[in-house]
């Protein structure tokens, strides 16, 4: 029996639960810092908050944080990672992953993702259905990208960006850490870090 803590009782925690168990985990506990008013979430239990996870890591096989807001998941990531933790790294079963890319730990690849050659995907990572990381992509720690977008070869994107849904970026152009880029939007230039971006091509919205 495989034991995996998620923290983090979401739709994203679902969705990861359902991911952990096709590769293999069958225990799923769920942690959440709204325990103990959440109790339960969908068919598991609730087991405590980050700090009763803290104090049981050693029961689990791994652990993995399924929140979807970028800084919050790097946050705990790294608080779990300072006391010790050993984290989970999820593949779904359809996803297509090059033997020659790496992915970090903590991060989860969903149904349908390509990550292809010589690709690396840092650590606490969302690589959302049925996106695809082209050649020689470099994803930063703490990374969401989001269904359907498709990352072009040579593409570099910094910790803590978002990709929104269905987005394209094109080859070579480098996005920095803390950018959200709009559902739908082409990124044709390089995007500093800290702007938020939308629309075909995208552009830095006004404040």
């Amino acid at each position: 029996m495989k034991k995996i803590a998620i923290l983090g009782a979401s739709g994203h925690g679902g969705v990861v639960a359902d991911i952990a168990q096709q590769c293999g985990y069958t225990d799923v506990v769920f942690f959440d810092d709204a325990w103990p008013e959440k109790k339960k979430y969908k068919i598991w239990e609730v087991a405590g908050n980050c700090e009763t996870l803290i104090d049981e890591l050693a029961k689990f096989d791994g652990c993995i944080v399924a929140i979807g807001d970028c800084s919050i998941r790097n946050d705990k990531h790294h608080k779990l990672k300072c006391n010790g933790a050993n984290f989970a790294t999820l593949i779904h079963p359809s996803a297509v992953i090059s033997k020659y890319a790496t992915i970090g730990e903590g991060s989860i690849i969903c149904e349908g993702a390509i990550v292809k050659a010589f690709s690396t995907v840092g650590s606490s990572c969302i690589i959302n259905t049925s996106a695809t990381i082209g050649h020689d992509v470099t994803v930063g720690d703490c990374v969401h990208v989001s269904s359907g977008s498709n990352i072009a070869g040579h593409v570099i994107i910094h910790d803590n960006t978002w990709i929104g849904i269905g987005s394209s970026i094109n080859q070579c152009i480098e996005v920095g850490a803390n950018v959200m880029v709009g559902s739908g939007s082409v990124v044709v230039k390089n995007v500093p870090g800290g702007l938020t971006v939308a629309g075909v091509p995208a552009k830095p919205l006004s404040k």
